[in-house]
Formats: C-alpha cells, sequence, structure tokens
C-alpha cells in the first residue's frame, strides 16, 4: 500500500511539474504582448518598424558605448511619455477614464448585489422572471443591441461621464447578479433573522450583515468590472460626446493625423501609461478573484 501510495505521489508530481511548464509557456505568450509595448515605448519611429522585437543597436554601431547609449535610450522614451501626454492631453482623459470607472463599479457593486439579495430572498414570479432576465442579458451579444442603444442614449442625454454610468450599470448587471446570487444562496437565512430580532430592519440588516460577508465576490467583481469598463473603447465611442469627453482608450486613438500618420512612439508610451493603472489594480486583487467565483457560482 505504501508502495501504491509513493508511485501515486511520483506521478502527481510528474504531471504537476509538466502542467506548471506549459502553463508558464502560455503566460509568457499572454506577457510577451505587454513587453513589446514597453520596450518599443523607448524607440524611436523608425526602430520600432526596424526591429520591433529588439533593442537598437545603432548608437552602439557609432561608437557609443552601452552606458551611453542607456542613457540615449531613456531620453528618447521619456520624449515618447512626453509627446504621449500631450497630443492626448493624458491628464485630462485620465481623470474622464476614473471618473467613469470608479462610479461605475461602485454603482454596479451596490445595485447588483442588492438585486441578488432581493431576488434569493423573496421568491416569486417577479424575482424569477428578474433573474432569468438578468441570465438572458449574459448571453445577447453587444452587437444586436449596440445601435438601439447609441439612439437611446441621445435622446436621453447620456452622452457625458455621468450618462454612460447608468448603461454601464445595465449591460453589467446580467453577469454580476448571477455572480451575488450564487454567493446569497450559501448565506444562513438565521443570520438575517438575528439581526431582524435584534431591531436591524432590511437596509440595516443588508448594510451591516450581508453586505461585509459577500467580500470575497465583491472584489471579484469590482475587478473584472473595472478592468471592463477602464479599457472599454465601442460602449464610449457610441454614447459620449467624444469631442468633449475623452477616455484613454478613445484619446490614444485620436492620436493618429491625418492622411494616416501616426507617432508609433507616443502610442506605445500612451499603451503603458494606460494598462498601468488596471495592471496594478489586478495584481493587488487578484488572489480573491479566484476565490470569489468559487463561492459564488459554485455553492449557489
Amino acid at each position: 500500500m505504501a508502495k501504491e501510495n509513493t508511485v501515486s505521489t511520483v506521478r502527481q508530481s510528474k504531471h504537476a511539474g509538466l502542467m506548471t511548464f506549459i502553463f508558464s509557456l502560455i503566460s509568457i505568450a499572454w506577457l510577451l504582448p505587454m513587453f513589446v509595448v514597453l520596450l518599443n515605448s523607448f524607440k524611436r519611429k523608425a526602430y520600432i518598424f526596424k526591429n520591433p522585437y529588439g533593442i537598437s543597436t545603432k548608437s552602439l554601431k557609432d561608437g557609443f558605448d552601452v552606458w551611453k547609449a542607456g542613457i540615449k535610450k531613456v531620453m528618447v522614451g521619456i520624449l515618447n511619455y512626453q509627446n504621449a501626454i500631450k497630443k492626448t492631453d493624458f491628464f485630462k482623459a485620465f481623470g474622464y477614464s476614473l471618473f467613469i470607472t470608479v462610479f461605475s463599479v461602485l454603482l454596479i457593486i451596490v445595485c447588483t448585489s442588492m438585486c441578488a439579495w432581493f431576488i434569493t430572498r423573496v421568491h416569486g414570479k417577479i424575482t424569477s422572471m428578474i433573474y432569468y432576465l438578468c441570465i438572458f442579458a449574459m448571453v445577447v451579444p453587444f452587437q444586436m443591441v449596440m445601435f438601439t442603444l447609441s439612439k437611446f442614449a441621445n435622446m436621453l442625454h447620456l452622452g457625458n461621464p455621468v450618462g454612460i454610468i447608468v448603461v454601464y450599470l445595465g449591460f453589467g448587471a446580467g453577469t454580476c447578479v448571477f455572480m451575488f446570487t450564487g454567493f446569497v444562496k450559501a448565506i444562513p437565512i438565521e443570520i438575517e433573522e438575528a439581526a431582524l430580532i435584534d431591531g436591524c430592519n432590511p437596509l440595516q440588516t443588508y448594510f451591516k450583515v450581508v453586505f461585509p460577508m459577500m467580500k470575497p465576490t465583491t472584489i471579484t467583481v469590482a475587478i473584472l468590472q473595472a478592468m471592463w469598463v477602464w479599457n472599454d473603447y465601442l460602449l464610449p465611442s457610441l454614447v459620449l460626446n467624444i469631442n468633449k469627453y475623452r477616455t484613454i482608450p478613445i484619446a490614444i486613438q485620436f492620436l493618429k493625423q491625418s492622411h494616416g500618420q501616426l507617432d508609433w512612439g507616443a502610442m506605445m508610451a500612451a499603451l503603458v501609461l494606460a494598462i498601468l493603472p488596471i495592471v496594478i489594480f489586478y495584481i493587488v486583487g487578484q488572489k480573491y478573484i479566484i476565490e470569489g467565483v468559487l463561492t459564488g457560482a459554485v455553492k449557489g
């Protein structure tokens, strides 16, 4: 028996090593585009086209040593970042993106978590219909509603940073309600009954008892929705008045000048500046993603 267990352990260890190697290669493949963008943000336009995957050595061939070549490369990179900030009006676009992302995620979390709690605790035809409408919203392709959405957003004057938050709530509700519903089903109802006995009204019960227990799913929803809203290009381009309000993806698109001319160095620098905040946010909260997804989708 001990021998069989040892053999089984060795086999599992070999399989684990193989899977680690395979997923490491996949991780490198996913990270490679980000590395290429970062590398090219420190190059001149000519070098980006000539050698996009390598480091330019022209300065070395001209007689500069490695240290001087490195300093020159840093100076070119600083110039690219300066051009990116100036040409895109980056800080203004950053402000719009930050405002839309933060308040969209907050509204999505509060509204969908309360909706999921209501659906789970109040059984009836209306709550069932709301739940299945949310599920249906998860599978409807965006392309089916994009033109109708654009028309209604224009009629309701939603082409501004506040109006688009409501639109994001509508599109993010389906998945978030599904995740929160699964988690609420795992919360014993006796805890809420005890809060009611202690004198809490429904809102106090939700915000003081239920919502704090949703932390894993809440963080997961916040990360996933923030990544979507921050990087989204299509919805702001359809809804927002882009002559007045430009999020970072739209501002980067406007780097393209007449006749298709484009400062590729500034473009790469702008992309680095755009992805950096959301990457940091993801790294800080990524440990909660698997926990939240499993808790919200499997336990229910």
